[in-house]
């Protein structure tokens, strides 16, 4: 297994241990795993809202900026926004400090 992949496993493993995550949130994770293995699996990297809300079938942006803010509070995501449409928010997953 990469070290992605394993770094992903045990995010997903703690999310469903978290009584705050709901199906949303697991969704929006999932495409926020879509944009990073775009990348390259850097991190930070960039993501937009119209594609996260695409792939995640989130339809209310009020959701989306519910969930991704919630993420981050909950320690999740490190979300830097742009207010940019094309440039996208910066996205740093918590689950690799050391990066």
């Amino acid at each position: 297994m990469t070290p992605e992949i394993t770094k992903y496993t045990a995010l997903v493993k703690t999310m469903t241990n978290d009584k705050r995550i709901t199906a949303t949130h697991l969704s929006l994770v999932g495409a926020l795993i879509v944009c990073w293995q775009a990348s390259g699996f850097r991190n930070p990297f960039s993501a937009c809202r119209k594609p996260l809300m695409a792939f995640s079938k989130i339809a209310s942006t009020a959701t989306y900026h519910k969930c991704i803010k919630q993420l981050n509070d909950y320690g999740y995501i490190r979300y830097k926004p742009s207010y940019h449409p094309v440039r996208g928010s910066q996205i740093h997953w918590a689950m690799n400090q050391n990066e």
